[in-house]
């Protein structure tokens, strides 16, 4: 039931901007077995906009019982499997059932709205309540009751398989609203996904299946402890420049870099914009990202030095328009720091990790928790590893609702990174 809800008010919201449901002509207005109702709808067709109030359609939306259709009449579904593990259900519900929902669609609103002249909860005459509401107030809430009380009885073949957030009716809102009669059948298409059906490619399915784990080396703990160590050892320390020397692998220099590529036959290409920089703060000691070469083709350079050196880059470089491109690059050396860092004893503990007295505290409490990443790194590359084999023995047919929840949870995950954060 709660997936047809959910099915519903998608569907009956789809248009923003304008009111909850859109609005019939009058002349398209169905016709009623019984002769008072073509009179009062005739009647209401002639209201001002004046005369009549304007009510929310949202709020005015019926909420039926569940229960089966009644009368001896049921309704028709026609089942089709469609691709991504969905199926589509071509619903037909006969004209007894849409009598059904209109008559408890305008008791409902006899009973919700005070209608002048006529005391609260008593039952008010067809003809005056539709021109108190309005026909096409009243249609689409008709629309709307046949949807709840249809959907659970269409979509119950499937229901212990459906995706949750994936039904989706496919019939226009507009359209329904527009072919409804109540002297007529009354036609609906709605898909859900379902479970996927998982195929497997060799009879001896995972049988004898050999999995590789790969484990990032930055992930063991001790070395991950020690690095943890040095860079909380770092933050507490003080830059000071360089007096006398060039540039040692653990110090800190502020560079301009200017790049342009280097021709087949040696001379000065383009330039390379996404090379190049003013006042580039670089740390030697967290050079994982420079291209091979940039930091020892430095090593040595004085404050307002310049140097100008090949480079290629590498074919795996990110950047897939450098991927091989020799260059040239001219940097130049504006100021050059070392780091005079605090001295490791105990009385640097609580300023390491707060809380510890001791170097040896800081250490096991740092390692320990480096073991805890270890672990939970451990565990995810392993059920990387078993997924990435199994789906070279299997065939699903993925639902496109799952390809849209997990693009929707990355996107939460990403959004979630520029949002301000809890100390």
């Amino acid at each position: 039931m709660e997936l047809a809800t959910a099915a519903v008010v998608s569907t009956a919201s789809i248009h923003p901007g304008r009111s909850h449901f859109s609005t019939p002509r009058a002349a398209s207005w169905p016709s009623s077995s019984s002769p008072s109702s073509s009179r009062s709808l005739a009647t209401s067709a002639s209201i001002s906009r004046s005369q009549r109030r304007r009510l929310p359609v949202a709020s005015a939306a019926v909420e039926l019982r569940e229960a089966a259709a009644g009368g001896g009449d049921s309704v028709r579904v026609i089942e089709t499997p469609q691709p991504n593990s969905s199926v589509k259900f071509s619903v037909e519900v006969p004209p007894s059932i849409c009598q059904e929902c209109y008559q408890t669609t305008l008791l409902e609103y006899s009973k919700r709205f005070k209608v002048p002249g006529f005391r609260p909860g008593k039952i008010v005459p067809e003809n005056v309540l539709l021109n108190y509401v309005g026909p096409q107030h009243v249609r689409a809430a008709t629309v709307e009751a046949i949807l709840r009380h249809t959907l659970p009885q269409a979509l119950s073949s499937v229901e212990e398989r459906a995706l949750e957030d994936s039904v989706r009716i496919l019939t226009k809102f507009d359209d329904m609203n527009e072919a409804f009669s109540l002297d007529h059948v009354f036609r609906y298409d709605v898909a859900v996904d379902v479970v996927p059906e998982v195929r497997w490619l060799s009879e001896d399915k995972y049988k004898n299946l050999k999995v590789v784990i790969e484990i990032d080396e930055i992930v063991d703990a001790e070395k991950a402890a020690e690095l943890e160590l040095k860079r909380r050892r770092k933050s507490l320390g003080l830059l000071r420049i360089v007096p006398d020397r060039g540039l040692q692998v653990g110090d800190l220099v502020v560079l301009d870099i200017l790049a342009e590529t280097i021709t087949t036959d040696g001379s000065k290409g383009e330039k390379i914009p996404s090379a190049e920089s003013t006042g580039f703060h670089l740390d030697t000691e967290e050079n994982t990202n420079l291209v091979p070469g940039f930091l020892g083709s430095l090593i040595g350079i004085r404050p307002g030095e310049t140097r100008t050196f090949p480079i290629q880059f590498p074919e795996s470089f990110e950047q897939e328009t450098l991927q091989g491109v020799r260059a040239q690059f001219t940097v130049v050396c504006k100021e050059l720091f070392f780091r005079e860092l605090p001295e490791l004893d105990d009385s640097l503990a609580a300023k390491l990790l707060p809380g510890c007295n001791t170097i040896d505290e800081v250490k096991e409490r740092i390692l320990e928790r480096c073991k805890e990443v270890e672990k939970t790194a451990i565990e995810q590359a392993t059920d990387n590893a078993i997924l990435d084999q199994l789906g070279k023995l299997v065939d699903v047919d993925v639902p496109r609702s799952l390809f849209k929840n997990k693009a929707n949870s990355c996107m939460e995950r990403n959004f979630s990174n520029f949002r301000p954060k809890g100390s």
